[in-house]
């Protein structure tokens, strides 16, 4: 991990780099039928979604093998469950070669921190009800369930995820 470093995105950066890694991250939900967006958005729906908050890469020896994009608050759409002030992330994504190297965690703690150093005491995420792995990891990083929803970009039905980020 040591040889694996963490910075921001910046225009110099490769989003097709970034949108290919999207691929390679999510392709195993995808050929489990789960169709998350992150398995098949385009480089200009990479680019969109980086706008929409900050976003960092996990670089090795000059490659992308892990990003996450996160936001200190954001709007949601009507209806979704989330706590009003709540910050969130997405494209929360580890090269498959690098599962299980602690990178995500690793990942997910710059996210957590990111959020709330940008002012909020909690985060707000959703994913598969049926991707039982995704799950189970965020609970044992003290993520619990808040409520449903269903996005029109994808196949399945969200579980809402919050978790405190006061000590």
């Amino acid at each position: 991990m040591e040889s694996i470093t963490l910075r921001r995105f910046t225009d110099g950066d490769s989003v097709e780099e970034l949108t290919r890694l999207l691929h390679r991250a999510y392709a195993d939900h995808a050929a489990a039928g789960l169709v998350f967006f992150a398995s098949y958005q385009t480089p200009e729906d990479t680019r969109r979604r980086l706008r929409k908050g900050e976003c960092w890469i996990a670089l090795e020896q000059g490659t992308i093998v892990g990003s996450v994009t996160v936001t200190g608050t954001y709007d949601t759409p009507p209806g979704y469950p989330a706590p009003t002030a709540a910050g969130s992330f997405w494209q929360l994504a580890v090269d498959p070669s690098r599962r299980g190297t602690g990178l995500g965690s690793r990942l997910l703690t710059l996210a957590e921190a990111r959020i709330a150093d940008l002012g909020s005491s909690r985060v707000v995420i959703d994913t598969s009800s049926q991707a039982a792995d995704l799950l189970a990891w965020y609970g044992r990083h003290g993520y619990a369930s808040i409520g449903t929803w269903k996005w029109d970009v994808t196949n399945y039905d969200s579980v809402v995820l919050a978790k405190s980020l006061l000590p």
